[in-house]
């Protein structure tokens, strides 16, 4: 069923567990993450970001998440992930994404709450949910060097401020992650998750869970986030099972690719301790 996340992020909050949302690039792995998740009956968060439009257009996603998501036995979310274009994101939500994200948060923060307010006054009369992020999640290829990484921590009073000026309905917060690969494994900055998620109601989401590491992920999710971002950790299990099957034809490498999908997902919804939703 299509859903957006309002009660799925109240219930993970709740109960301590986070919800796996992969990035799909085709019709092809938007399928294997709603098949993963409607074998084993649990929730799931599908996303495609901006970055990712030169691959599958809008429209192809949204006529193919909405069937998808509809036929499903479980929840599925079809969220448009780093919104950077506003009239992109008002496209998504118009074409029938359930959730999307506005993604400002290179910019000030009052600019960040300008944007995010336009995007949330456009949502909400839809009935479509809308998340934003504070801080920056920033990349993972420099994060051996903490001087060097682009990464920026959210504080405790810009994510109060920031939820009651833009009535968003969940919040990225950065802690400690980054987009991409880590040379190293991260650290995240749990006291910071802890203040924020005691005095924040509003859900909060992680983004850059890739090779942040299985304890980590888990304990983020078990300490106040509610939805985790995967995306490079299933394209490099895709390429690993590949190499390992050593397929001599386009179709069994396809084949290949989905099954590398299928069990990098799998293992995350473990690690996330995702629980079934209860009506």
């Amino acid at each position: 069923m299509l859903v957006t996340s309002k009660e799925l992020f109240k219930q993970a909050r709740e109960n301590g567990y986070a919800i796996p949302a992969p990035n799909f690039i085709d019709v092809e792995s938007m399928k294997v993450y709603v098949e993963v998740a409607e074998e084993l009956g649990l929730p799931v968060l599908i996303a495609l970001a901006e970055s990712h439009l030169n691959l599958i257009s809008l429209e192809e996603a949204a006529l193919n998440g909405k069937r998808l998501a509809e036929q499903a036995s479980v929840p599925v979310i079809l969220h448009l992930d780093h919104g950077m274009t506003p009239s992109i994101i008002k496209r998504a939500i118009d074409l029938g994404f359930s959730s999307v994200m506005i993604d400002a948060s290179q910019d000030s923060f009052e600019v960040n709450v300008e944007k995010t307010k336009e995007i949330v006054a456009y949502a909400h009369p839809k009935g479509v949910v809308v998340e934003a992020e504070i801080g920056h999640v920033g990349s993972g290829v420099n994060y051996e060097n903490h001087e060097q990484t682009d990464s920026k921590y959210t504080t405790v009073e810009d994510a109060v401020n920031f939820i009651k000026a833009t009535n968003v309905d969940s919040l990225a917060i950065s802690i400690g992650t980054a987009h991409g690969m880590y040379k190293g494994t991260p650290e995240i900055n749990f006291d910071r998750l802890k203040e924020i998620s005691a005095i924040v109601k509003t859900p909060l989401v992680l983004h850059g869970g890739s090779s942040s590491g299985d304890d980590n992920l888990n304990r983020c999710a078990s300490e106040g986030i509610s939805k985790i971002n995967i995306f490079s950790d299933l394209v490099n299990a895709a390429m690993d099972e590949i190499k390992r099957t050593e397929p001599t034809n386009y179709l069994d490498v396809k084949l290949a690719a989905n099954e590398g999908m299928r069990k990098c997902l799998t293992h995350y919804f473990s690690v996330f301790q995702t629980a079934k939703y209860l009506d």
